[in-house]
């Protein structure tokens, strides 16, 4: 049986991830594919290098890296957003629709890759092989799902800026507050995740 022909781009969409993460991983493998079965579900060609879709990955690190590199979603062209949730799992939108699609591993997979392994094989060794060969519903859920936040105020206007009134650093893509009457940055208007030291 031949694989889908997306399934045919997973060597060098995996080449060029260890490339940009210095080594291939089980995790980069869940991400490209996961990446290409999205596009399949969406409809559209993956990776695109177009603002179309937009991703939110669950986890960061190797994972995020393969979805990167399967869809064209890169959080330094504002096609990829980080919602820390721990999960190796993402969620694609075509901003065009407005359809969405959250890719998931089985919650069993791991489970079931250590069992079928033969006598000696490492887990490592086991998780790579069957993450780039093992047919999608054996590895992933698949799930049409429906954003429950504001896709056009998050997608914002590129180039918009404006100045914080209380501390003076700019602000951008929309994402000043105001708070009784004054132009604020989140940190001032008490959203911050730091603090001085």
């Amino acid at each position: 049986m031949c694989p889908p022909p997306r399934l045919e781009r997973l060597p060098a969409l995996l080449e060029q991830s260890a490339a940009l993460h210095r080594h291939l991983c089980p995790r980069q493998v869940l991400g490209a594919r996961i990446g290409l079965l999205a596009g399949e579900w969406l409809g559209l060609d993956f990776p695109r290098s177009d603002k179309r879709v937009l991703v939110f990955v669950e986890t960061d690190g190797c994972f995020a890296d393969g979805v990167s590199v399967a869809s064209g979603g890169w959080l330094g062209r504002r096609t990829m957003r980080l919602v820390d949730h721990g999960k190796v799992a993402a969620t694609f939108v075509d901003t065009k629709t407005g359809r969405a699609v959250r890719v998931a591993p089985r919650s069993d997979l791991r489970a079931r890759v250590r069992e079928g392994r033969p006598d000696g094989q490492k887990r490592w060794d086991a998780y790579m092989a069957a993450y780039q060969t093992w047919p999608d519903e054996a590895l992933f859920t698949v799930q049409p799902v429906r954003l429950t936040l504001d896709l056009a105020a998050l997608i914002s206007v590129a180039g918009v800026r404006t100045v914080c009134g209380r501390c003076g650093e700019e602000i951008v893509n929309g994402r000043e507050v105001m708070l009784c009457g004054e132009t604020l940055c989140r940190d001032c208007a008490g959203q911050r995740y730091w603090e001085p030291g």
